[in-house]
């Protein structure tokens, strides 16, 4: 049920619920099961009705449930059901079950029990009429139950977990695997388990603190806003989250989660359906006045799984959620601010803001891109910040080595097994030497990309966004299964091109209706729209066969949850939107949403697909002044054509010219915001940004966090110029990077130069750590990398070392007597409490703070 439709039959089962409780005492116990016949209100000794009351709360009832199931009931029919109904309700003061097992066998069951109760209850009934007495009798169940729930604490608690046990595994069931991309479609699943294809992510604060293990950055934090870009791992880490949660398996930092219930609440599914028809506007066209989704609220607790389209959530007892969440006991997991249209994000920080301070005690974790929401959207409300950091070197590593693995579950060939070993190896060097794959290499997406394509194509891999996109729809739409000679299981065999085109409708209508899913029968009326235009799928099925077609053998869709439907990936999504506009020449139509964040990725895609005379007039459309523009929607534009240009392949110098020098003033930022804001328009802005050699130690900072925020080793040259810096913010900004680059070369010309005063120098891993010796060594260390005592006696230069920092979760019992190795530590600071520190040597001072 949709959340509006909720709370409407929410407001209509109002005057149900009262009819309802005026049928039982008031009194009772609520200690232990009992009958219901003792709770009657028409026999007994606390009698509130009489047996001449019942026809009269029948016949409002009859009224009542006809109002909220909108069904028609004839006047002439009215007075019979009301008689029978009647009947039915005496029944409860002679039915022999107690609250409980009532409540445990659910509506219909214990409307048959009253039935054989009242077996004369429609005996005056023609056909159709008993038939209506019997929704009546259902219906009239439903709320008895509930009432019978919400009565008694112990019949609530009794219901409650035994739901939690099912809801517990349709969590595990739902969201314990991943897509692995590509790795063999026509003979392996296209999902993994969860924990077999899962790589821990890193998390850092806006702040420039350490970068950490999400597990431990989340641990000891009960309101988490999320960063990270497309790809990064925001819907992976949610999914883990409940799993971990629904299972009870969790890692030592997030003990304090045991026992909650999670609830992932995409923010996509908060809004109704209500397609778009005609779906495809003309150029400089805006959908048709209505015809995108209507907006819905935040629902509310008992309406998040029907919101969800969790499919048993008519199951869940009456008043379940609200309990959960008053007790301090729920793990809310809201993904995807960005995935709600700019205008309605403000209802949701509302809706944030209000409903933990309803109801305290329980845990938040809020996900987005970072474009999509301003620095401190939450910070009122005492949300931390966190976002997900780029792949690191060991990270890729990591992600490659464990896909290759996944890969191998299903050979048993011994020389196909070794050619993957050797595609495995070849694809590591690729990445640490080739900059353009490195680049693309920045998050699990891409990376999967890779890793497929690389073994696809026997070790070739594409070079740039564009053309990683076309080579991964070509292998996912057409080569696998011809390569294989492999017939189609569905008797539909499309080529590539029809595919796409199919495929690009239902991007362009989730772009056009802003949305990141559709239900499935928009998904067919869309397809049977455009199916004639297409002869050659046109031919081989109608809209319900090509649909259940691009679902099985594609690889690019799913269906989420029945009934809806939506692509394996946002990224996907947005490359396809990007071809289908192109292919419209619709810029215009860009132009005019080009303010809108969430059309960001679908302009840059365009650039890249576009002609260049194309792409010229794109760009100058985005420089030029518009009336209506707000300054900020203004300076939005001008700064995505800066972004715009690195995926430019073919460009009159004099639009690029112009583009800089519309944007150069724009790329000196006034404000750490702004400054971190800038990271995202990648490697071009380098070019752009002011010499910082005669720049203030204030503005000197806020460049080294706009280069720092740029994972490209492009950046090393413009920070050897703020290497010399005496001032601390700058040196702790550059020392903090390290992580982001090639390892030797950012500490031979970075590193190295920084004034050593008051500075901890960051190490993440053994690569850095032995480089920091090589240069060595320095008197402050924090370590961020989850390195052994044994690595760091040995990689530490014990001479020099005055400070250590252990930025990560050591352990509960922390034996320090290893540091007896450093003659002269001095103070030793750790990131997370321990049970028990022992073994500290004599003269260490130990400074403990939580996350």
């Amino acid at each position: 049920m949709d959340p509006a439709d909720a709370a409407a039959a929410a407001d209509a089962a109002a005057p149900i619920a009262t009819l309802v409780q005026e049928l039982f005492v008031a009194d009772g116990p609520v200690d232990r099961p009992v009958r219901i016949a003792s709770l009657v209100a028409f026999q007994g000794d606390h009698r509130t009705l009489t047996e001449r009351d019942l026809p009269r709360i029948a016949s409002a009832l009859v009224e009542d449930i006809a109002e909220e199931t909108a069904d028609e009931i004839s006047d002439q029919s009215r007075p019979a059901l009301t008689d029978a109904l009647a009947r039915t309700l005496h029944s409860l003061g002679t039915v022999d079950l107690d609250d409980l097992r009532a409540v445990r066998l659910g509506p219909e069951a214990f409307a048959r029990h009253l039935a054989i109760a009242a077996p004369d209850a429609d005996e005056e009934l023609d056909p159709a009429d008993a038939h209506t007495h019997a929704s009546l009798r259902e219906a009239v169940c439903a709320h008895i139950l509930r009432f019978l729930t919400l009565r008694s604490p112990f019949v609530a608690a009794a219901e409650d977990a035994a739901f939690e046990e099912r809801y517990a595994q349709d969590i595990i069931a739902a969201h314990d695997h991943l897509t692995i991309y590509g790795i063999d479609l026509a003979h392996s699943p296209d999902s993994w388990p969860l924990d077999a294809a899962y790589l821990s992510l890193e998390t850092e604060t806006d702040g420039g603190g350490p970068s950490a293990p999400a597990e431990q950055a989340l641990a000891g934090r009960t309101r988490v806003l999320l960063w990270g870009v497309a790809g990064s791992g925001k819907t992976t880490l949610v999914q883990r989250l409940a799993v971990s949660v629904a299972r009870g398996d969790l890692p030592a930092p997030l003990e304090g989660l045991r026992g909650r219930v999670p609830f992932v609440l995409p923010v996509r599914r908060f809004r109704r359906a209500e397609p778009n028809r005609d779906g495809f506007p003309g150029p400089g066209a805006s959908p048709e006045p209505g015809a995108s989704p209507e907006p819905g609220a935040f629902p509310e607790p008992d309406a998040f799984l029907s919101a969800v389209r969790y499919p048993h959530a008519a199951a869940q007892p009456p008043g379940w959620a609200e309990r959960v969440l008053s007790h301090g006991r729920g793990l809310l997991l809201v993904d995807g601010v960005d995935e709600a249209p700019e205008e309605e994000r403000e209802r949701l920080r509302e809706a944030l803001r209000e409903l933990p301070t309803r109801y305290p005690g329980n845990v938040w974790l809020v996900t987005s891109r970072p474009s999509a929401v301003r620095e401190n959207w939450l910070a009122s409300e005492r949300f931390t910040e966190l976002k997900l950091s780029p792949l690191s070197r060991e990270g890729v590593t990591a992600f490659i080595r464990r896909w290759h693995a996944a890969a191998r579950q299903d050979i048993t060939d011994r020389a196909d097994l070794d050619r993957l070993s050797g595609y495995e190896e070849t694809l590591l060097d690729a990445v640490r030497i080739t900059r353009d794959l490195g680049r693309l290499a920045t998050n699990p997406l891409m990376c999967g990309l890779l890793c497929a394509l690389h073994r696809d194509r026997r070790g070739y891999l594409p070079r740039g966004r564009k053309a990683l996109y076309d080579a991964a729809l070509s292998m996912l739409l057409e080569r696998r299964d011809r390569e294989r000679a492999m017939l189609p299981p569905d008797g539909i065999d499309l080529p590539q091109e029809p595919k796409i085109q199919l495929l690009q409708k239902l991007a362009h209508w989730m772009l056009v209706n802003g949305r990141s899913e559709m239900d499935r029968a928009t998904a067919l009326e869309t397809l049977g729209r455009h199916l004639p235009a297409i002869p050659h799928a046109a031919l081989q099925g109608g809209p319900e066969e090509i649909y259940r077609h691009l679902l099985n053998r594609t690889g690019l869709l799913r269906e989420p949850t029945p009934g809806s439907v939506d692509f394996v990936h946002r990224t996907f999504q947005d490359y396809l939107s990007a071809r289908a506009v192109v292919e419209r020449h619709d810029f215009d139509f860009l132009i005019d949403h080009a303010h809108l964040d969430d059309w960001e990725e679908v302009i840059r895609m365009s650039v890249a697909l576009a002609r260049p005379d194309e792409c010229a007039y794109l760009l100058e459309g985005l420089l030029a002044a518009r009336k209506d523009a707000r300054p900020v929607h203004a300076r939005h534009r001008k700064l995505l054509a800066a972004a715009c240009l690195e995926h430019a392949t073919e460009l009159d110098p004099e639009v690029r010219s112009r583009v800089h020098r519309y944007t150069r003033d724009l790329v000196r930022p006034t404000s750490l915001e702004g400054a971190r804001a800038l990271g995202w328009i990648g490697p071009i802005v380098l070019e752009m940004l002011p010499d910082p050699t005669g720049v203030s130690d204030e503005e000197a900072h806020r460049l080294a966090v706009t280069a720092t925020s740029i994972a490209d080793d492009r950046a090393i040259d413009y920070l050897v110029r703020l290497r010399d810096r005496a001032s601390w913010a700058v040196r702790a900004q550059l020392a903090g990077a390290w992580r982001r680059y090639d390892t030797d070369r950012y500490a031979e010309e970075i590193i190295a130069h920084l004034d050593e005063r008051e500075l901890d120098f960051p190490v993440s891993d053994l690569e850095e750590l032995r480089a920091l010796r090589r240069l060595g060594g320095r008197p402050c260390v924090q370590v961020a990398g989850a390195l052994t005592p044994e690595q760091l006696a040995e990689g530490l230069v014990a001479e020099r070392l005055t400070e250590l920092w252990l930025a990560y979760d050591l352990g509960a019992d922390l034996d320090l007597s290893w540091l007896a190795v450093f003659p002269r530590l001095e103070i030793l600071r750790l990131s997370h409490r321990n049970a028990e520190v022992t073994g500290v040597p004599e003269g260490v001072q130990v400074i403990v703070a939580g996350p």
